[in-house]
């Protein structure tokens, strides 16, 4: 029986990529929010839209136009007229198959911290409240983020964790059924995943970070790689904006767990990394976000922590990262010791 309900986790097409849109410069700034700015999404999110439709674009006969699929009435953006003429002669989407998950940043974090969700207790009203309030916050930046890759012709489906049936108890996943996720990559969509306001079999209610859900993903999916795309280059030894911050280019996990830093090679073997957290963070911040990635990495499946809308979140993005890195790339790669 075990055996039967782990099949119908497995899409039948590979996974390329799951990507993550995350925040590690604690609070300063933000991959696709303004994580200190209330409810403010950052041009970035364009960028990563087009970057995104390049690196999972295979095919190379299209006409080069594209197509988009967000057909709402919005302010600043055309008329939809005549979008099913111009779909009439356009041939399937020829895609490699991506996921993409994304934190709260500014959504979510702010209401989810002054109610006390990610403690529990629904019983209390504030919190209650507080679980609705983080809800339709995460929501609609979700909403946001699939109309920005529909624009760009990127079949993108929101998938809500809280909706899909996934459960905690104390914190940790008890319940996570992936088959959705999966069919939906077989019908030829692009999930969109979030960080959520989910309930606790233990607690009542907790947050659900988008790298627990990614750790989740890589666990039953197994992609190809990992990108992390995050605000600043990648992991720095101490935060980035102190002086003489050092750029950790490679991160080796081991068969127990721990990791280690191979390049550059610290004269001190002893030298701790140093961590902060933005106060408003209910899911841990770095020290949460570098753990998860130890974990996929682990998995044997590497994880590249890279600056968002640069050239070098296009080449992780597109798998050229796969054999070796180039010395002229800059991020972070974490991978296990083989």
């Amino acid at each position: 029986m075990e055996d039967e309900n782990q099949r119908q986790f497995q899409p039948t097409k590979p996974i390329r990529c799951i990507v993550k849109l995350v925040d590690l410069s604690n609070g300063r700034g933000a991959a696709i929010t303004w994580k200190n700015d209330f409810e403010r999404i950052s041009e970035n999110l364009e960028i990563v839209s087009q970057q995104l439709r390049q690196a999972m674009t295979v095919s190379t006969t299209s006409s080069g136009k594209v197509l988009g699929m967000d057909w709402s009435k919005r302010p600043g953006f055309e008329e939809t007229s005549g979008v099913d003429d111009d779909f009439s002669f356009q041939p399937d989407l020829h895609s490699s198959h991506f996921i993409v998950v994304h934190g709260a940043g500014s959504f979510g974090h702010f209401q989810a911290s002054k109610s006390g969700v990610h403690k529990g207790g629904l019983n209390q009203p504030l919190v209650k409240a507080g679980f609705v309030a983080t809800r339709i916050s995460v929501t609609s930046l979700n909403l946001e983020i699939v109309r920005a890759l529909a624009r760009e012709g990127v079949p993108s489906i929101g998938m809500s964790p809280f909706a899909c049936g996934w459960l905690t108890c104390e914190k940790n996943i008890a319940s996570a059924d992936v088959s959705m996720v999966a069919k939906a990559i077989d019908s030829g969509f692009v999930p969109v995943l979030h960080g959520d306001a989910v309930l606790d079999t233990s607690q009542g209610c907790t947050i659900l970070s988008g790298d627990v859900i990614i750790r989740h993903l890589a666990e039953q999916l197994k992609p190809e790689f990992v990108v992390f795309l995050t605000d600043v280059l990648g992991v720095y030894d101490r935060p980035p904006t102190e002086p003489n911050a050092v750029l950790l280019r490679e991160i080796e996990v081991h068969e127990d767990g721990k990791w280690s830093v191979v390049n550059p090679t610290f004269e001190n073997l002893n030298k701790q990394v140093e961590f902060t957290v933005a106060a408003h963070d209910t899911t841990g911040g770095m020290v949460t976000k570098i753990s998860e990635a130890a974990m996929i990495a682990k998995l044997g499946i590497d994880v590249y922590i890279v600056k968002v809308a640069t050239s070098h979140s296009l080449r992780a993005l597109s798998g050229e990262l796969e054999d070796n890195i180039p010395e002229d790339w800059l991020g972070t790669v974490i991978r296990f010791q083989r």
